[in-house]
């Protein structure tokens, strides 16, 4: 959210954005074949259940990059629309998201009716940003 606020002439904005574009293409190669980030990222098969806080705030955040320019549509785009159909493919028939950690030190083994109010924050926060990349 730094890059929000934080004014083009910035002295510290070109190394924001480079951390930026760093993280996401990092974070970009630990999706999953089904379009979601695990607790553990460099081993899922310690928590092999979909994360979606995890999942949704990645989202957000390369969905804002192609919308301001920051990242590639092209190098991006696949993973962002994977990663929020994978959201919607694990929310209920009642509108519950679920498989989000609990607040906490360290990641827990999740299930589909683990939710909490910060996933359900960052799946709006993901949406909106779904929302002006396809308008």
């Amino acid at each position: 959210n730094i890059l929000e606020v934080l004014p083009a002439d910035a002295s510290a904005r070109p190394f924001y954005e480079d951390l930026f574009k760093r993280l996401a293409l990092r974070l970009q190669s630990f999706q999953d074949e089904n379009g979601f980030w695990h607790a553990s990222l460099l081993d899922p098969e310690s928590y092999p259940a979909p994360e979606t806080s995890a999942t949704a705030m990645i989202v957000f955040a390369m969905a804002y990059g192609i919308n301001n320019g920051l990242l590639d549509s092209d190098q991006f785009g696949e993973s962002v629309c994977k990663g929020w159909n994978a959201l919607n493919s694990v929310v209920d028939d009642s509108g519950k998201l679920g498989f989000i950690q609990p607040i906490g030190a360290d990641p827990q083994k999740i299930t589909a009716d683990m939710t909490a109010v910060y996933g359900i924050g960052a799946y709006l926060m993901a949406g909106v940003e779904i929302y002006n990349l396809i308008q």
